[in-house]
């Protein structure tokens, strides 16, 4: 079994769903794991209040109150990409997220994940992402080191005061003369089946990106990606609305059948540059990868 080194948590609901117990609320609210479950991690300590106070199968329900759990699985996948720091100050960490990797812990991955690899890392416990990349997507990922300072750089994603850059490969058609050809794409994305899907809808337009072809080959251009609002799936579905999803997509345009990663043909999305001025010095910043995505990739196999 392995088990999480850092606490989830959640917040409990100022209305109450109807429950008399912590446990029961999280029987609800994960319903995926019994409560016999639940009542095993609470009698081993791994289920606490904020404060620490232990969480038992009879503890009252308390609206707003956060509880803390240690999420645990059978195995969890091990992802063969290394992460790198490149560069920290006093309130921030900038790394480079390989592609598979998630940001931070969900569905099969506790430990495999970003934040906790640079946890582990660094023995900075408090450190927490403040944006999230796709785990297929590759790139530059902001961390807060400070809990003090946390809400300022999350104000920057909030407020959209910072400037990304990314980089995309998709196929063209031979003669194509795309480079300096630009796209502003403005366009409504809302939630599909399945769930983690997202969909181009007909209500008012709720997203915006630009896009510009850079390089091409024969039958590949390399594109820069301007996101101006931070949808889910937004720029994978901006590349398949002007024609062009992105090379190995296993979502879009269609959903491929459900299969293990295959390492040598990740995602052609890269998280290539933030910019922004830093709201505690006020200093504006520019940080950019090494990485670049080539025109050489290897395009996957979605015939199955």
């Amino acid at each position: 079994m392995i088990t999480s080194k850092q606490a989830s948590k959640l917040s409990l609901p100022q209305l109450n769903p109807g429950v008399s117990s912590v446990l029961q609320y999280l029987v609800i609210k994960y319903p995926n794991i019994s409560a016999d479950v639940w009542q095993q991690r609470m009698q081993q300590g791994k289920v606490h209040w904020h404060d620490g106070a232990l969480i038992h199968p009879d503890t009252d329900y308390r609206p707003q109150q956060r509880v803390y759990y240690y999420r645990e699985l059978e195995r969890e996948p091990s992802i063969p990409f290394e992460e790198k720091i490149l560069f920290q100050d006093e309130h921030l960490l900038l790394a480079y997220k390989p592609h598979f990797l998630p940001v931070t812990p969900g569905g099969t991955y506790i430990n495999e994940c970003l934040q906790n690899r640079l946890r582990d890392k660094t023995g900075i416990t408090s450190l927490q992402a403040l944006h999230r990349l796709d785990r297929a997507t590759a790139g530059l990922v902001l961390l807060s080191k400070r809990p003090d300072t946390r809400h300022a750089y999350h104000q920057l994603f909030t407020t959209r005061q910072i400037h990304k850059t990314y980089q995309a490969i998709a196929s063209i058609s031979n003669g194509s003369d795309l480079v300096g050809k630009h796209w502003t794409v403005k366009n409504c994305i809302q939630r599909s089946s399945p769930t983690f899907l997202m969909a181009l809808g007909n209500g008012k337009h709720n997203s915006h990106s630009t896009i510009t072809c850079i390089e091409q080959s024969t039958n590949k251009a390399l594109f820069e990606l301007n996101p101006i609002t931070g949808k889910t799936h937004q720029l994978r579905l901006h590349m398949q609305s002007i024609g062009m999803p992105i090379l190995n997509d296993r979502y879009y345009p269609d959903l491929q059948a459900e299969s293990a990663d295959n390492y040598s043909q990740p995602l052609q999305l890269l998280a290539k540059k933030l910019s922004f001025i830093d709201p505690i010095n006020q200093q504006h910043r520019t940080f950019s990868c090494t990485e670049n995505l080539s025109l050489n990739v290897q395009v996957a196999n979605t015939s199955t």
